[in-house]
């Protein structure tokens, strides 16, 4: 089992994870071209993914998607008022569209969306179950409700939105509207409250953590962990052992193979 970060952040999103032999990929916000580079960079193709997963309609999660599917007619997954929503979404085959329902089956792996609370149509993130393991994408939502917190509960692997600091937020070149859409209930979460959300759910052992979808002009990589640090330690939590945190970044790929 594995899983590559290939690109995390507001310039574009791809992860990919294999588990029980399956290959997949939660959205598709680079380019085409980068995304064959990040699998052959890991020993795979793109003829060799069971699927495209998205999460949301906004563009760096699917910007890649048309190209992608032009060139390789891989499947992509989406709720259907996604698709409608969708830039291009004519561009892309009707055979290769799939739609999200309840679950979606990949051979022995099962994948169940839920609801996260972001300004997009029918925004998701992902759940992976395969055998005892649970990996969990919970990336682009505002605030922690009921679901992302039942849905990172127990989880294996999370890659987990750590999005910004509010005071290099209200610091910096943003204009104010957009800097009350990240701090909105539909917006982005930040370093604090991702880590108020990993002290608060109930976790296995030796968690492992992505911090994803760093804003790159108002987060660092080595202040969101801190932050997430300095919260879970102030709930007891042993940083390092019940939880260990990785930093993702926009242009190079972070691996995690287990």
């Amino acid at each position: 089992m594995q899983i590559h970060i290939l690109a995390s952040g507001s310039t574009g999103n791809a992860v990919l994870l294999e588990m029980g032999g399956c290959k997949v990929l939660v959205d598709a916000g680079i380019s085409c071209r980068r995304i064959e580079r990040g699998l052959a960079a890991v020993g795979l193709a793109v003829c060799d993914l069971d699927g495209v997963l998205i999460t949301h309609e906004h563009s760096d999660h699917v910007k890649g998607v048309p190209v992608l599917v032009k060139k390789h007619r891989v499947p992509v997954y989406a709720r259907p008022a996604t698709w409608n929503y969708m830039r291009e979404t004519e561009k892309i085959p009707r055979e290769c569209r799939r739609d999200i329902g309840v679950k979606i089956d990949f051979g022995p792996l099962q994948v169940v969306p839920f609801p996260v609370s972001h300004d997009a149509v029918d925004p998701v993130g992902f759940c992976f179950y395969y055998k005892e393991q649970k990996w969990v994408v919970a990336t682009d939502f505002g605030m922690i409700t009921r679901s992302v917190a039942e849905a990172l509960a127990y989880a294996d692997v999370a890659v987990l939105e750590s999005n910004h600091d509010p005071e290099m937020l209200q610091a910096g070149p943003y204009p104010l509207y957009l800097k009350q859409r990240i701090i909105g209930k539909r917006g982005h979460l930040s370093n604090n409250d991702a880590g108020i959300l990993l002290a608060k759910i109930p976790r296995v052992q030796n968690m492992q953590v992505f911090l994803a979808h760093l804003s790159q002009h108002n987060n660092l990589p080595h202040l969101a962990e801190r932050t997430v640090c300095d919260v879970l330690r102030h709930h007891d939590c042993a940083v390092g052992e019940d939880v260990i945190l990785h930093c993702t970044h926009p242009d190079r790929t972070t691996s995690l193979v287990i």
